[in-house]
């Protein structure tokens, strides 16, 4: 199994796989990158707004084709389109320098065109909103297929995606087969939190998740004694954090081992390990509300999870692919191995025989998917088959 690389630098074609694991066509993912080929030769920082442009164009022409299926009254269809333009929309918006031209109205179109895609569609989610430190963070409830009160799992990003591509990925349908609702959150320093909200990340992630615990409290839907939490990549430090430090969650799941994240960033000055997006100093800095490098690291110096592991006494799962280009497998093993209180703790490695080896699964989704899945079914109180 091997990551899809039609540019010459990874940063671009990790990008290139979001889009494909979140709803991308092939085929129109080779339209759009295919006038990008030589731009990309220049290095992963420069051409961005090139870059951006060729997604902006393919997303504003299924817009357009949306608006046909809606005047002929196919709005199933229209939806479809509209869902697939958001993650076109996003995935050249995540690209962009922190400030960029059109940046802010291509993430606007990205998340009116999502909202409208999952209305048409009949999708079984909403767009929640809860107050927050005087602001406001927001959610996508995706409701499973049962009766009465439900296991439920908050889902969060990393450090540059966002929920709606969290929603598009597929675990909330296939956690919604398993008799389980998903809430995929926007936390501080992700999504509408940093873009809308100007609200920066913080380590200490019980803060945000706690928030969302006591909102799912609150809906009748939810049982409140089977609430779960998993994290994609940079989620890999929220999600245990979370599970550590704030009671309630019954079970966990990281997505990629971020055991270590400040530590990353001293090997990242070194050049060790690839970056997810390009302009990463700047984009890091903006995420947590940095005004320099010194800021940076004071300000990020507690995502570390090194002290914090044996606070977690429900069961929690750790997933990593064993070709992971930007965070070492060391960090599944250190995570792994200070889960000394966890009841029921497990280690699973994704490798070649059955995929998703790179980064969270950036070559294949598929099969941390159904793991991860069947992991809550089993610990939450869900159905495997």
């Amino acid at each position: 199994m091997a990551l899809f690389e039609p540019f010459p630098n990874y940063i671009w074609n990790l990008s290139v796989s979001i889009a494909m694991e979140n709803g991308g066509r092939i085929g129109e993912i080779i339209d759009i990158i295919e006038p990008l080929k030589a731009k990309a030769q220049a290095g992963a920082d420069a051409n961005t707004q090139d870059f951006m442009a060729e997604w902006v164009k393919m997303a504003d022409k299924l817009t357009g084709l949306a608006q046909e299926d809606i005047a002929a009254g196919r709005m199933f269809s229209a939806g479809n389109k509209l869902k697939r333009s958001s993650i076109y929309y996003l995935t050249g918006e995540r690209m962009q320098a922190h400030g960029s031209p059109g940046r802010a109205e291509t993430y606007d179109k990205a998340i009116k065109n999502f909202l409208k895609g999952i209305q048409f569609a009949g999708d079984p989610v909403e767009r929640i909103s809860i107050p927050y430190e005087g602001k406001e963070i927001t959610g996508l409830f995706h409701k499973a297929p049962v009766e009465g009160p439900a296991p439920v799992v908050v889902y969060c990003n990393g450090l540059d995606s966002m929920k709606e591509m969290l929603w598009m990925g597929g675990i909330p349908y296939a956690l919604a087969k398993r008799g389980i609702h998903t809430l995929c959150v926007d936390q501080p320093g992700t999504g509408e939190a940093l873009r809308l909200q100007d609200l920066p990340a913080t380590p200490y992630s019980e803060r945000w998740a706690s928030a969302y615990v006591d909102y799912l409290e609150t809906r009748a839907d939810v049982n409140k004694d089977a609430i779960g939490m998993t994290g994609i990549s940079l989620g890999g430090h929220f999600a245990p954090r979370a599970v550590a430090y704030e009671p309630r969650f019954k079970s966990g799941a990281a997505w990629g081992a971020n055991h270590n994240w400040h530590e990353v960033q001293y090997k990242r000055m070194q050049r060790e390990g690839e970056n997810p997006v390009p302009h990463y100093w700047g984009h890091v800095f903006w995420v947590f509300g940095a005004t320099n490098m010194e800021d940076f690291l004071e300000k990020s110096k507690d995502m570390n999870l090194n002290g914090h592991m044996d606070r977690i006494k429900v069961p929690f799962l750790v997933t990593h692919g064993v070709s992971d280009r930007q965070i070492s497998p060391d960090y599944a093993q250190q995570a792994y191995d200070q889960l000394v209180n966890s009841p029921r703790r497990e280690l699973k490695w994704f490798t070649p025989r059955e995929g998703g080896v790179e980064h969270v699964g950036a070559d294949n989704h598929a099969f941390a998917i159904d793991y991860i899945a069947d992991w809550f079914a089993e610990t939450l109180g869900g159905k495997t088959a």
